[in-house]
């Protein structure tokens, strides 16, 4: 069976000329070669800012590029059919596509509506900072450019729980709307300054039934629409996690099936959050391993200072491996974002080692890291702003070995704070398969290794390039493997 391996085809200054629909579309049989198996695209619906918006900003989700709506017919990313059709392309390669869904709010409501409010503290949304007042906010969607097509849900300010933008007083705060359903906010996973349901825009209430409705219907439109395989579900902490279920649990009965769904979860200080929400939701979602991220970010800031026979400690992978979806970086922690913690060009090629050369986990590439990027802008305090983001060619290589060759019996060697390893004994169906992986954030680096006695007196050689040597299995199906200081050597079979 093929290792599964994702790849989030997408980043936040992502500014090709060309569409990323249509990249998608060419870059499908490539993505094939590296043995990517599911890609995960960007929000593909309208967003406030239409042509210009990543797409979390969410503003209708019937609109996939397809209506005149916020100042553009297509998204950033191209248009409805063409966002069908990378899908089709991506299936006719074999590989899944997966949606990107905002469940957690709505932005750029078409009509203002009168609404009583409470300000709430900000660090601590459960207590109340104000009586009862009116205020006029943007909390009527009613999608004029689409006029009623595939849904006819008009939403009202009876469909959300909390607004951050008074139009009439021009202030922004945390404003509680006192709607049928109840005062303040839901209870949600996260317990982050009291409780952390609202995080921007327009909060969605999910004690309306309505919309739970409504969106277990736009479940259904978007499946059979788009032929998505499933689903990248945004900010699940801030979200009512009865509703994650339940919209799970609808889609899959509806269509005998269980769709791939990974959940972000975002925790970068203990595990526990994390283990609640899969206890919560009976283990519905893999989660992305956001902690592994954070010490993939701390090795690379400290170097050699860092322990790395403690890499795994405390992350997901290590203590719920078959939910765990690990990745190196992914938009949010990319350069000048609210959760900037972006791994080091040193460091990358040893910490995608570790998520695509080892059993346990699935691995999610990161677009730029193939392909690349540069952005040129203005911040907010107008100051010139460039992010050089460097492809990491070992990661392209890595990712077709871990296709090829990574298979069999783990064997792990992490006993030193400098140089850790491991090998994979292959097996019978992948021809040529095993190998051993070491890596070295301090000097160069050396370690005994056993791969097994059926590759004794075979040669292996570093696939990455990193050392010329030669190595030679012992009788035993022992070899001593080596690596370059701050660098990682990946030693297969030499064939041919």
């Amino acid at each position: 069976m093929q290792n599964q391996t994702l790849i989030q085809f997408f980043h936040w200054y992502y500014n090709e000329e060309q569409k990323l629909w249509t990249k998608v579309a060419k870059e499908a049989s490539h993505l094939k070669s590296l043995g990517v198996t599911a890609v995960w695209l960007p929000p593909a619906y309208k967003s406030h800012n239409a042509a210009y918006d990543v797409g979390y900003a969410v503003y209708d989700l019937f609109d996939l590029g397809e209506f005149d709506q916020k100042g553009s017919l297509p998204t950033k990313y191209g248009s409805k059919d063409e966002y069908v059709q990378a899908i089709e392309a991506l299936h006719q390669e074999g590989i899944a596509a997966l949606a990107d869904v905002v469940f957690n709010h709505k932005a750029g409501g078409d009509e203002l509506e009168k609404i009583a409010v409470r300000t709430v503290n900000p660090e601590d949304r459960n207590e109340f900072t104000s009586d009862v007042f009116e205020i006029e906010a943007w909390t009527k969607f009613t999608f004029p450019g689409r006029q009623g097509k595939y849904s006819e849900f008009i939403w009202n300010h009876e469909c959300f729980s909390g607004v951050d933008w008074a139009e009439d007083l021009q202030e922004t705060a945390i404003y509680s709307i006192q709607n049928s359903y109840g005062e303040g906010f839901e209870a949600v996973p996260s317990t982050e300054f009291g409780n952390y349901d609202y995080l921007m825009f327009n909060d969605i209430d999910y004690r309306n039934r309505a919309v739970i409705e409504e969106l277990k219907y736009w479940g259904e439109w978007v499946v059979e629409t788009t032929g998505i395989d499933g689903f990248r579900l945004d900010a699940v902490k801030h979200i009512n996690p009865d509703f994650i279920i339940e919209w799970i649990d609808h889609l899959n009965h509806k269509y005998s099936r269980e769709f791939f769904i990974v959940a972000e979860d975002w925790n970068v200080e203990d595990i526990e959050g994390q283990l609640a929400y899969i206890e919560t939701t009976g283990g519905r979602t893999q989660i992305f391993d956001s902690l592994l991220h954070h010490n993939f970010f701390l090795a690379s800031k400290a170097g050699g200072e860092f322990d790395m026979s403690t890499i795994f400690e405390g992350t997901l992978v290590q203590v719920k491996p078959e939910l765990a979806v690990t990745f190196v970086d992914n938009h949010d922690s990319q350069p000048l974002q609210a959760l900037e913690s972006y791994v080091e060009f040193w460091f990358r090629p040893l910490a995608y080692a570790l998520i695509l050369l080892r059993v346990q986990g699935i691995p999610c590439l990161f677009f730029p890291d193939l392909y690349g990027g540069i952005y040129d802008d203005k911040n907010e305090a107008g100051e010139d702003v460039h992010v050089e983001l460097v492809g990491i060619p070992e990661v392209e290589t890595m990712s077709k070995i871990r296709t090829a060759l990574a298979y069999g019996e783990q064997r792990d060697y992490f006993d030193h704070s400098d140089c850790i390893g491991w090998t994979r004994a292959g097996d019978e169906e992948h021809e040529n398969s095993g190998l051993a992986v070491l890596l070295s954030t301090g000097e160069d680096g050396f370690k005994q290794m056993e791969l097994g006695a059926h590759f004794a007196g075979k040669t292996f050689v570093d696939a990455l390039g990193n050392r010329e040597e030669e190595v030679t299995i012992d009788e035993n199906g022992w070899a001593e493997f080596y690596c370059k200081a701050g660098s990682v050597s990946v030693w297969v079979l030499k064939v041919g």
